[in-house]
């Protein structure tokens, strides 16, 4: 198990994460950012990762967060392709997960969109399975406050259960990021309990709950809750991680920055650093096998 950074790839990434102690990338590919891929080739995604390795730093997973139930027929379709691009990159590269997200029509509750999401995902898991490459939907709502209508109908239990009985494939699973079940006030632990075999990546993002704001303004408020870097936010990581490990997880955790508002800008890099330190005192460098009895 390492840590490691949710990035798209930029080539000053290999140096930064090897002179900051990451071990483990997920890279993300969209258009107009990195590695776009509607126009970059494999051998450009081969040096990447190449470059990468250099520096001591192994691809965990890719990710194309497309919306592939997009109402608008053509943004569908762009997202379809590029998931499908990825998917191919992964497998030349020996990348066994790519992220994804389940899609939605906003216009539509997230249980209507579930027809929808088998129509869309049950050929591209067949295509997952011959390429041995799993997906694995992240756990995100794509809202963060009124009106509550994302692009991600994967992010509670009852929409998981319903979509893993629409299609069923061994390669269809889970991005989990403890961050969203924090912020909808779910149980995180429960989470993992409950989908153990189908965690196929974590993301390391945290959340904080901001009761002062919601004892003023109400749970719709905007600012109800934000987003923090490892150890900031009320995740216990140190639980958190050994239910991982208790349930078979032997995958990276990967952080994912940005979004925190106070380890921002000239300061995210600094928070980054922190969140490694912190996710450390909890993460096994390696998982023994059991002693024989």
């Amino acid at each position: 198990m390492r840590i490691g950074l949710l990035r798209r790839y930029t080539p000053d990434l290999p140096a930064f994460m090897e002179a900051h102690g990451f071990t483990s990338a997920e890279i993300e590919f969209r258009p107009g950012e990195g590695l776009e891929p509607d126009t970059a080739s494999l051998d450009d995604v081969r040096r990447m990762r190449d470059d990468l390795a250099a520096r001591g730093v192994r691809l965990s997973s890719f990710a194309s967060y497309g919306n592939l139930l997009d109402p608008d027929p053509a943004e569908a379709e762009a997202d379809t392709r590029r998931l499908r691009t990825v998917m191919g990159w992964a497998n030349a590269l020996g990348v066994e997960v790519v992220g994804v997200m389940a899609g939605r029509d906003p216009s539509l509750p997230p249980l209507a969109n579930v027809p929808r999401f088998k129509d869309a995902f049950t050929p591209l898991l067949r295509e997952a399975e011959d390429l041995g490459v799993k997906l694995a939907i992240e756990n995100c709502p794509k809202f963060h406050a009124w009106p509550f209508r994302g692009t991600n109908i994967g992010y509670s239990v009852e929409v998981f259960d319903a979509i893993f009985d629409a299609v069923s494939s061994p390669n269809l699973g889970i991005e989990y990021d403890p961050s969203h079940p924090v912020m909808m006030l779910m149980d995180y632990l429960e989470w993992v309990y409950r989908y153990a075999d189908r965690i196929f990546h974590v993301h390391a993002k945290d959340a904080e709950v901001v009761w002062r704001e919601i004892k003023r303004n109400g749970i719709y408020a905007d600012h109800a809750f934000r987003y923090r870097l490892p150890g900031l936010g009320d995740v216990d990581w140190g639980r958190l991680v050994s239910a991982l490990v208790e349930v078979g997880y032997r995958g990276d955790l990967d952080i994912e920055g940005r979004h925190d508002p106070v380890y921002a800008d000239d300061l995210e890099a600094a928070g980054l650093v922190l969140a490694r330190r912190h996710l450390e005192q909890f993460v096994p460098a390696v998982v023994p096998a059991p002693v024989p009895a």
